[in-house]
């Protein structure tokens, strides 16, 4: 099992991983190449991939705003879930996010995400709950889809 920094190169197997796992949501713009481009060159270093037997198996987005860093898309393949991985990509994308000097992250994880909420939880992360959670569309066209 290799873990690594994420790059763009990834892409097509880190769609394809995504498009794999019941319940991922996607953003048609956002999570194009793209999209994930314009997220790797802001946030270089601190995005992660496992690779087993020549093929990825799990990803995190992460990024950072100077002060916060935030994990999206984290996702592990079914096959290979209760091995570490998770874990293993969490503490890699943390330890990038020290580098940078910041010091909290954060996620937002779906309700209905019971094994990401029991991942999470697990290894012993604070669900918040004197939080409410806003979003506000600025473009339309950025559909999102969850996959069946």
């Amino acid at each position: 099992m290799i873990i690594r920094k994420m790059t763009i190169e990834d892409y097509d197997a880190v769609y394809g991983l995504w498009k794999r796992i019941k319940g991922f949501a996607m953003r048609s713009i956002d999570d194009s190449k793209e999209g994930v481009e314009r997220f790797l060159l802001r946030n270089p270093d601190t995005s992660v991939v496992a690779w087993h037997e020549g093929r990825i198996v799990g990803a995190i987005l992460c990024g950072h705003d100077g002060r916060r860093g935030c994990f999206y898309h984290v996702c592990v393949d079914p096959d290979y879930r209760m091995q570490g991985i998770g874990t293993k990509m969490v503490v890699f994308a943390m330890n990038a996010l020290k580098k940078e000097n910041i010091s909290k992250v954060s996620l937002i994880a779906f309700t209905q995400n019971d094994v990401g909420n029991a991942f999470w939880r697990k290894i012993g992360w604070n669900q918040r709950e004197d939080l409410n959670y806003y979003d506000f569309v600025l473009n339309r066209d950025n559909i999102e889809a969850f996959n069946q």
